[in-house]
């Protein structure tokens, strides 16, 4: 705290601020002017906050630029995280998750930035930008910050600091909270429609804890590992969804919606897509999966007579209750507190606060936004009609700040300091160029005081153009902290060099299987073949099924340069037009793909089955291989569907496979049809065993030349596909069940926890409600239940999809871990959605990098079993050594593992593989699953974008949608056309009108005669109708249909426009879809029920001046106005 403020530096920021209070809100003025007195005395803190928060919690005055008394000096150095924020060249090697708090102290933001690599490829930190083509310095922009002296955005000069956060705990006081149960570590995740909302995830609690409000978020950021305090029953928030509404009609909630409907900002498709019963190693995107929390939960309404100042101190009918620190606690001070009171209140919602931060999200160093330059060149003077540039304002003063809105409505608005910008973008401000506004940033926080309600942010570099793809291309990789570079030289020079072929001393350590009828099934544009098949029918009747796997451990060794950067990277990326590969295509698409006509190195699992699908043997070993065909997805559909045979290979000229060896077609033949006879009764006794499908139509977008969408269509999943997913998903559980037995501390392997249960519960209410029974009682009995459901709404995909959609939102991610890590609770490392007790990831090494441990694991368990046998007495009395597989076969010796040869076996063979100890293996499977997760987010972000540009070529989109969710303010649609959701919002529009029936959840919508009269300084709340909906007389909508062509089949009309996009090719329908030209639009009144089927417009919104989205309207037509 500093001395008295003075009264000339109050007087000077306040002066502008009174005199427009003055003449808009007399009345208010006078509140204002004694609640803007200076405060002196630390007592007046609750106040002062306040203050601080009002008006969306802004304290800086982006419009005049200069510092009011309320910025003060402060720091968001934070004891809890002694390595500061996650430096993204290390993020493939340091940003594992901490284990421990540490209570060394924190290195400071800027200290982390001076180590920051914006791309590993670039070397030098200089990164060429189109809108920027001067390189820019990382270090000299940094240094600007650091060494320049410019002001704290949270001092002023001679001003008392004014806390609008309470300060974080102490790393003591944290630890010992977290050890009693009094405070709770948790993933704070933000509700995108309404940031001042979040969701804290504890483990152990079935209910996430709401974290309302801006100071009980206390600085914490989307992705942050936090502490929380939970609050006492009496200040928890009615649970949406639940009876006994608020009598404030103002904050009506929005009711008779589908539960836990989900929308993830800009987000179409969603981002969390559950790894479920396709948790196998062919990925194809899943229908519409979403993140946790609640969308509708971005009002006040339901919630109890409860008010939450900025200082975290509550206000219950008006009176403060005591209030906790970390020496006292209230009531939810364990764990088995919160749950009982949860299972004994189940209409509230825990609520609490954040009192500290544990782990820094790497959002906080992947920022993308606009900067607001306008408004800056306007505070400057330089942007004035027919005036001369004033060079005396281009040399940016210490106390200019420009402010960025991030793209992520998750992320608060933040300040940038003028003077750390780089010097590219300064250049562009002295020229006074506002087109620097349409131009994407990238940013890091580097600063967020207890003194200030936005943080501090540094902007490091442009990517470009907001509306061009490249540049959102890039922006989406450096959101996610993906940073595309070319490999080392190093890791480079760990592959032989080609020509190569396999060594004969390789050879003959394995075995030989070149002469086995062999051939790969993939999508016809696939390089990185990583997966075979083969199949015998024995004497017995039985058949001998083979996998075999491209064996990339064989030349990524371990802790080798290669490995390292496979390790970093850990996944490869599909981004639609292009691939980001976790290992180089030297190895990836020639030396570890197993391409047709050459010798391969692999990792092969036979398998003997029976007619009733039951495995009686198997066999795993290292082998050498020769595949003799490679196969589309579409040729083995062919061969199943009976159109493709002999005869037809002459016809499809080259279109037919081409053959290696000596085995002919017919041989092909005949193996995918054994193949597909097994794989139909493995699919079969896994669904009667418990196994569970969320499988729903994906949207795949069609590209011209030039990569530039023209079209979409749908993929529906087909035999073909199951043919290879069936016996992947074998080959997994059978790496699973050997590498766990033989290393039951050091496995990695895959659960998936049980759904969400009160999640689970509300979507079985809603089916009940609308008279489809469902029993989710097991994952076996609410897989039975949906197939009865698509039975019943066999005339109505578009619902069952639906359905399916929000059947999936109760489910939890699949992750991977370690088994030495959750040695305690074995049941905890099932799999939900497969029903099987060990899963893992053992068939795509080429792309996984967990798959490359799994097969070391399963390397060092095979050597591990040949030197028992061969140390063992046993071996010298059997012929055939096969008969001695006492770790890899079929049945697991438990005591040749646990005897002292066994033992030793197993610890020499771990060793020269090199295998993990638990806890490097625990942060191993942690990075994975971030990386995974993150590769998702960015190939999601890529179908959005394209999607985006889809639709932005195309204008408007006329399409048919379902009412999801329904009430007083907004509706939420799903448009099937391109499986995604949406809201509309027909709150406080001019000239319409809105009747919500609560006794039958209905909505009426009207055109208004009388325009809508607005409340004194409301004038922006009001929005006009064209913004919610599209009004055609009906005479126009009759000459656009006598127009053959003017509205194509996506619905892009001239009507009212200039330029219209040329029409595409047709696209695939689907049943209970109205075509574009069939689609007619509504008039008004407009009456709406949840699942009724409304016309609606969609077009492209944003690019230069925001964030993507895609704006969805009614279509509609009147008589009048």
């Amino acid at each position: 705290m500093r001395g008295v403020i003075e009264q000339s530096v109050v007087e000077r920021c306040e002066d502008v601020d009174k005199e427009k209070k003055k003449r808009r809100r007399p009345r208010r003025s006078k509140q204002n002017a004694s609640a803007s007195a200076t405060c002196s005395s630390v007592n007046e803190m609750p106040l002062e906050a306040s203050e601080c928060l009002e008006n969306g919690g802004i304290n800086y005055d982006t419009t005049s630029m200069s510092y009011s008394a309320s910025k003060q000096r402060g720091s968001e150095t934070n004891p809890l995280d002694n390595h500061g924020l996650h430096k993204a060249s290390d993020v493939a090697f340091t940003s594992l998750p901490t284990m421990r708090l540490n209570e060394q102290t924190l290195n400071t933001e800027v200290e982390s930035i001076n180590n920051l690599h914006i791309f590993p490829s670039d070397p030098s930190r200089r990164m060429f930008s189109k809108s920027c083509p001067v390189p820019i310095d990382y270090q000299q922009s940094i240094q600007s910050v650091t060494n320049q002296n410019i002001p704290s955005p949270y001092q002023d000069e001679g001003c008392i600091p004014r806390r609008c956060f309470t300060p974080h705990w102490s790393i003591e006081a944290v630890n010992e909270a977290l050890e009693k149960g009094n405070v709770f570590r948790a993933s704070f995740r933000v509700n995108a429609h309404n940031r001042i909302e979040a969701y804290c995830t504890i483990e152990g609690v079935k209910t996430d804890v709401l974290i309302s409000g801006v100071a009980s978020q206390n600085r914490a950021v989307e992705g942050d590992i936090v502490a929380v305090k939970v609050d006492p029953i009496s200040l928890w928030s009615k649970m949406k969804g639940s009876t006994g509404f608020s009598n404030n009609t103002g904050l009506t909630e929005d009711r008779n919606l589908l539960p836990d409907v989900t929308f993830v900002g800009d987000s179409w498709k969603g981002k969390n897509k559950v790894d479920v019963g396709f948790d196998f190693d062919h990925d194809r995107n899943h229908f519409l999966f979403h993140e946790k929390g609640s969308p509708y939960e971005d009002n006040a309404s339901s919630r109890e007579n409860v008010s939450r100042e900025p200082m975290g101190h509550y206000r219950v009918n008006g009176h403060h209750p005591p209030v906790s620190g970390p020496s006292h606690f209230s009531n939810m001070d364990s764990l088995e507190e919160i749950c009982a009171a949860i299972d004994s209140f189940p209409s509230k919602r825990p609520t609490g606060s954040v009192v500290a931060i544990i782990e820094k999200s790497l959002r906080r160093v992947a920022v993308v936004g606009f900067l607001s330059i306008r408004q800056w060149l306007s505070s400057c003077g330089l942007h004035r009609k027919g005036t001369k540039m004033n060079r005396h304002y281009l040399s940016p003063s210490d106390g200019e700040y420009i402010q960025l809105t991030p793209t992520d409505p998750k992320l608060p608005k933040m300040v940038v300091p003028v003077r750390g910008l780089p010097n590219c973008i300064k250049r562009r401000l002295d020229n006074g160029d506002a087109s620097m506004e349409m131009e994407l940033v990238a940013a890091q926080i580097i600063d967020w005081g207890e003194e200030s309600s936005l943080p501090l942010a540094q902007v490091m570099h442009i990517f470009g153009r907001g509306g061009e793809i490249e540049p959102r291309i890039a922006a989406i990789l450096f959101e996610n902290t993906i940073f595309p570079s070319e490999f080392s030289p190093e890791s480079l020079s760990c592959l032989p060099p080609v020509p190569w072929k396999v060594p004969q001393e390789e050879i003959e350590r394995r075995r030989d299987l070149r002469n086995l009828c062999i051939f790969t099934i993939d999508p016809s544009t696939a390089t990185d073949l990583d997966d075979a098949l083969s199949v015998e029918k024995l004497f017995d009747g039985n058949y001998r099924v083979g996998v075999h796997i491209a064996d990339v451990s064989y030349f990524v060794l371990p802790d080798g340069f290669l490995d390292s950067e496979a390790q970093s990277r850990s996944t490869s990326i599909y981004l639609l037009q292009r691939k980001l590969p976790m290992l180089p295509p030297l190895l990836s698409e020639n030396l570890g793909s197993l391409i047709p006509g050459v010798d391969r190195l692999a990792f092969s699992i036979f398998w003997d089955i029976n007619v009733a699908g039951d495995v009686v043997d198997r066999w795993i070993g290292r082998t050498v291989i020769n595949s003799c065909c490679k196969l589309s997805y579409e040729h083995a559909q062919g061969i199943i569907d009976g159109i493709f045979d002999l005869e037809d290979s002459k016809i499809l000229g080259n279109d037919c496979p081409q053959l290696h060896g000596h085995f002919k077609l017919s041989d092909v033949i005949r193996s995918v049809k054994d193949l597909h006879a097994i794989s139909k009764t493995l699919r079969t006794n896994r669904f009667n065993n418990g196994a569970l499908l969320l499988d729903g139509v994906e949207v795949i977008l069609l590209f011209d030349e030039n990569g530039i969408p023209y079209d979409s269509s749908f993929s529906v999943q087909k035999d073909s596909n199951f043919l290879v997913e069936e016996f992947m998903l074998l080959a997994n559980r059978t790496a699973a069940e050997v590498t766990s037995k033989a290393f039951p501390d050091n496995a990695l392997l895959r659960r998936h926890p049980e759904p969400n249960l009160r999640k689970l519960r509300e979507f079985e209410a809603f089916c009940s409600k609308h008279g489809l029974e469902l029993d989710t009682s097991s994952s076996g009995r609410f897989h039975h239940s949906l197939e009865q459901i698509r039975g019943k709404l066999k005339n109505d995909t578009v619902l069952f999809n639906i359905l399916l959609s929000y059947a999936s939102r109760p489910m939890q991610l699949a992750t991977y871990f370690c088994t030495g890590d959750l040695k305690e609770n074995k049941n905890g490392w099932s799999h939900y959605a497969l029903a099987i007790p060990l899963y893992t990831h053992f068939t795509s090494p080429l792309r996984r990098y967990p798959d490359v441990i799994v097969h070391r694991i399963l390397a060092a368990a095979i050597e591990a079993e040949e030197l028992y046998m061969k140390q063992g007495a046993k071996m010298r009395k059997v012929k055939n050594w096969e008969e001695m597989r006492c770790f890899t076969g079929i049945h697991f010796d438990k005591n040749a593992a646990e005897s002292v040869e066994g033992r030793k076996s197993l610890s020499v063979a771990a060793s020269k593989h090199q295998l993990p100890c638990t806890e490097v293996l625990v942060n191993v499977a942690a990075y994975c699953n971030e990386r995974k997760l993150a590769s998702r987010h960015a190939k999601d972000g890529c179908e959005r974008l394209y999607m985006w540009v889809l639709l932005k070529k195309k204008e408007i989109l006329l399409s048919e949608a379902r009412v999801l969710g329904l009430g007083p303010r907004f509706m939420s649609i799903y448009i099937h056309k391109l499986a995604i959701e949406r809201r509309i919002y027909y709150d406080e529009v001019e000239g319409l009108t809105t009747e919500w029936l609560d006794a039958t959840s209905t909505l009426v919508v009207n055109l208004s005669i009388n325009k809508c009269s607005y409340w004194r300084g409301n004038q922006g709340k009001y929005r006009r109708v064209e913004d919610v909906a599209w009004v055609i007389p009906p005479c126009l909508k009759q000459e656009a249909d006598a127009f053959e062509g003017t509205v194509d089949k996506w619905g892009a009309t001239s009507v009212g426009r200039d330029n219209v996009a040329p029409m595409g090719p047709s696209c695939t329908s689907e049943s209970g879809v109205s075509d574009a030209n069939e689609i007619e639009p509504s008039f008004f009144p407009l009456t709406v029920r949840t699942l009724s089927t409304i016309p609606v417009v969609l077009h492209a919104v944003g690019g230069d001046d925001g964030p993507l989205d895609i704006g969805a309207r009614l279509y509609m037509s009147s008589y009048y106005g």
